[in-house]
């Protein structure tokens, strides 16, 4: 039997796909990306990552059952301290203390993504919660199994860190966590209900490739110079 994350992973992945397309992913894939890109990109993603941790703790708010909650738990631990340790490593390389990352004024894309998430995340039940959550995990993992798959993103110095990460045991297991969650809470819901759902996980999706443009970019705030 078919289950909510195939129909969903059906109709996202080809926006996933084009992720792999994007200028910011090709040069993780073979080096060249500019430093001062990534570098916005990690001290964006660290201050997204704090916001989306309290995704998490909202999650384990509204479980149903203690099981549930302790999943939440656990995956926000994942996030506070194994995903956000790796930032914090490719910080200390580049000379940038956890203070100036936790001070990063986000920018407009952060500041609208992590609000939609939030703000979903509020509205509805548990089942919104992991629909605002699945996009970012099970992408980076998209992402980071495939690029795992290149001998240039494997044998490149400077980001095979980034690669181990999203492609690790470890990571797919959160992911798979996350999977898990989304199929637990649409058992049994009307077509409406899984509607909205999907329209999250959609929205999310393109929320992401505006983040990698926002990385990209080297984007803040867009206002127009006096």
């Amino acid at each position: 039997m078919a289950k909510f994350t195939d129909r969903l992973y059906e109709r996202v992945e080809p926006i996933w796909a084009s992720y792999m397309e994007h200028p910011f992913i090709k040069g993780l894939e073979d080096g060249s990306l500019d430093e001062e890109k990534f570098k916005h990109w990690l001290k964006q993603d660290y201050i997204y990552l704090i916001e989306y941790a309290r995704l998490f703790a909202i999650g384990a708010a509204k479980a149903t059952d203690l099981n549930m909650m302790s999943t939440y738990a656990s995956l926000m631990d994942g996030t506070l301290n194994t995903e956000m340790n790796l930032h914090r490593d490719y910080a200390q390389k580049f000379g940038i203390s956890e203070a100036e990352l936790e001070q990063t004024e986000p920018a407009e894309v952060t500041t609208a993504y992590t609000s939609y998430m939030l703000n979903m995340a509020q509205i509805g039940g548990v089942e919104n919660v992991i629909a605002a959550i699945l996009t970012c995990t099970w992408s980076y993992n998209y992402i980071g199994l495939k690029l795992a798959e290149k001998e240039g993103a494997k044998n490149h110095a400077g980001y095979r860190e980034w690669v181990d990460m999203y492609s690790s045991d470890e990571f797919t297991q959160f992911k798979e966590d996350c999977v898990d969650l989304m199929n637990e809470v649409t058992e049994g819901r009307s077509e409406k209900d899984l509607q909205c759902l999907e329209d999250i996980v959609v929205k999310t999706s393109y929320y992401e490739y505006k983040f990698w443009d926002m990385a990209e970019n080297l984007e803040t705030w867009d206002v127009p110079a006096k």
